[in-house]
């Protein structure tokens, strides 16, 4: 776990697909309410020890990062086809239905329209009502023993049992990523308790001893009942609001109908089927973690030639040229929202800095532009 930790990165760049981060839901907490004491420790353990793995309910996001606010996507919602800037800006709001680690549905409610993912075992879905569109995504299965395989033959985070419980865009996802890279690095301490989706809970504070980071604090608000986390919230340093929030605003811990994973386009939708490749796609993607003290092999997911510089909160990801998603280079939203720097151009927030070089290189942190170009002046 200890090169996990020193390979800290930004946890909203979330893996496998920008079209199902956008997906992400927020509110911050409600009212303060009265709960036995509970030390930074026991609330640990509490997650650590939380058994939820059906669940349905609503979330709802706020990203306050400074910059202007992306428009609903239009035709599609295939892995890639959503704007890199969406997840980044606005509100959105999704339903979530869990059943399990390989059955989970998520619908967006856009202004109307939705979106739909559904994931059931190695089928995904993606649909867009707007223009009656879907995207079915089937992963190959694991070569058995006797079969040859290459090093990296599917992408590592795809061929692990449990991939829709980490990638998928909850609290629990989020506040796992961020309590896994804890270390030294980090203050973490018990705050006052809140009530979240009607739910009373704890909050567990995690502050960067570092002065160099973005990021002043994240709070995460954990059921008192159960442990499961309901709600994450990002500060940003100097900054009044939260910058970026994550939360239930209703919660239902019984198992949903079945019948929710079992996708159907609709009459005249037009439908690409795809298949993964057997050569992970390069992406700019972070490593999925477990919570503390659950014992699993972590993959590095860092992408091909990625590589990271400094430790904790003021790492920063490297990419080589060639190797960062398209979508970082040839989003017209995206190219808008870039100012040019010297020898590249960047995409500065509250909490977050990319900086894209002339000759192809990407580097990424929850650091000040400045840090960046340090690391790439290193190189």
């Amino acid at each position: 776990m200890a090169r996990t930790r020193q390979r800290w990165l930004p946890a909203l760049l979330i893996p496998l697909a920008l079209a199902i981060a956008v997906l992400f839901g927020s509110v911050q907490a409600g009212a303060s309410v009265s709960l036995p004491p509970k030390t930074a420790e026991e609330i640990l353990a509490m997650i650590a020890r939380t058994e939820v793995r059906a669940l349905s309910g609503t979330v709802q996001q706020t990203a306050e990062l400074g910059l202007p606010e992306v428009p609903t996507p239009g035709p599609g919602i295939a892995p890639g086809a959503v704007s890199a800037l969406e997840f980044l800006t606005g509100s959105h709001t999704a339903r979530v239905y869990v059943d399990g680690p390989l059955r989970t549905r998520l619908q967006v409610l856009d202004q109307m329209a939705e979106r739909d993912v559904v994931i059931n075992g190695r089928d995904a879905w993606f649909y867009n009502s707007r223009d009656n569109s879907a995207t079915h995504l089937t992963v190959p299965a694991k070569p058995t023993a006797t079969e040859k395989s290459e090093p990296h033959m599917l992408p590592p985070d795809m061929t692990a049992p449990d991939m829709t419980a980490r990638d998928m865009p909850t609290p629990e996802a989020m506040a796992s990523r961020f309590l896994a890279a804890v270390d030294a690095s980090t203050e973490v301490s018990a705050a006052d308790s809140s009530i979240v989706a009607g739910r009373s809970a704890y909050s567990l504070v995690l502050n960067p001893r570092s002065t160099e980071t973005l990021v002043d604090s994240v709070t995460i608000n954990v059921d008192s009942e159960t442990g499961l986390p309901l709600g994450v919230e990002v500060r940003a340093s100097g900054q009044a609001e939260p910058a970026y929030s994550l939360a239930y605003t209703r919660l239902d811990l019984s198992t949903p109908d079945a019948e929710l994973f079992n996708f159907t386009p609709p009459p005249g939708a037009t439908v690409t089927e795809k298949v993964l490749p057997v050569k992970p796609v390069p992406s700019m993607a972070v490593p999925s973690v477990p919570v503390p003290d659950q014992a699993r092999p972590v993959p590095d997911m860092r992408g091909p030639g990625a590589s990271v510089t400094g430790k904790g909160w003021d790492s920063v990801i490297s990419l080589p040229a060639g190797s960062a998603p398209a979508e970082l280079t040839s989003d017209p939203q995206l190219s808008q929202a870039l100012q040019p720097v010297p020898g590249g151009r960047a995409l500065t927030t509250s909490l977050l800095s990319v900086l894209i070089l002339d000759d192809g290189r990407v580097f990424a942190g929850t650091v000040p532009l400045e840090r960046l170009q340090s690391a790439a002046a290193a190189q």
